[in-house]
């Protein structure tokens, strides 16, 4: 397939059966659309929905998230998962608030600078919010690619270095079919997730691939429970293990485990101790 003629199908797609109805699809305020593109880093849109239009409400500009307490924060962010994320977003809020006046830079490596926020994350913004040119790469847009350039691939053989000229020679296609960066890489990520539904599983051909590890039972399993005990109020390590019990009945994680997991939390910032209590920090 041409290059012009995938943009063709892309865009066809993106046209009949977008899903233009996200609501970080209908803004361009750099604000939500960096707490989306956090949100949805290793979770589903689905989840997300509900969760981004509630912490948004909740928190409506970068001076509100940059002010408000973590542990409110966290209650926001809670059944996401992976709270350093949430952390790592009011951080990000507050250099914002204080360094660039609410004002969000335009300059991707700016927004890289910015705490928690990434490659992707950068250009992310930079194109949905600013509509820039720029060339990045997530899981659904590597689907497009490997499935129409490298279909038959070894696993592991493609890195991503090979796909961005293909990105960046797609986006100019696009641009000059009138085709704006944000919308060609929301038609990106929509056609992507349909090849996925489709039965498209290509994303093992990839260098970067790695395979996600079980949830249940897992570490990030405990670390969001011991947040979630701790949202109730401080808690002892005996306390957290009966609030996990409770929580995961098939589970059950020794104090040794927990308080390792407390400890983890501590150097990140996400929770403080106090004599045998343990609490979230803010």
């Amino acid at each position: 397939m041409t290059m012009p003629a995938l943009v063709r199908t892309v865009s066809s797609y993106y046209a009949k059966s977008g899903r233009h109805h996200l609501p970080w699809r209908q803004t361009q305020n750099p604000y939500r659309i960096l707490v989306s593109e956090v949100m949805l880093q290793q979770t589903q849109v689905d989840r997300v929905l509900p969760k981004y239009k509630l912490f948004v409400k909740k928190f409506p500009t970068v001076q509100a998230l940059a002010e408000a307490p973590l542990s409110e924060v966290l209650l926001a962010w809670s059944g996401l998962g992976y709270n350093r994320r949430a952390k790592y977003l009011q951080q990000a809020a507050k250099v914002v608030a204080e360094k660039y006046n609410r004002t969000f830079p335009q300059d991707v490596k700016r927004l890289e600078e910015l705490p928690g926020v990434g490659h992707y994350t950068a250009r992310a913004v930079a194109i949905f919010a600013f509509n820039k040119p720029e060339v990045c790469i997530e899981t659904n847009i590597r689907t497009v690619f490997l499935h129409h350039c490298f279909a038959d691939a070894s696993a592991g053989e493609i890195a991503d270095a090979t796909l961005f000229p293909l990105i960046e020679q797609a986006l100019r296609v696009a641009h000059r079919q009138g085709i704006e960066s944000r919308h060609f890489y929301a038609a990106l990520m929509d056609y992507g997730t349909h090849l996925k539904a489709s039965g498209v599983k290509l994303n093992a051909q990839s260098k970067h691939y790695i395979k996600q590890k079980k949830f249940a039972g897992s570490t990030r399993q405990l670390r969001g429970a011991i947040v979630r005990a701790l949202l109730a109020g401080p808690a002892t390590v005996k306390q957290i293990k009966d609030f996990c019990a409770r929580a995961q009945k098939s589970i059950l994680y020794t104090e040794v485990k927990i308080e390792h997991e407390l400890l983890r939390l501590q150097k990140e910032g996400l929770v403080i101790r106090r004599g045998r209590q343990f609490a979230l920090a803010g």
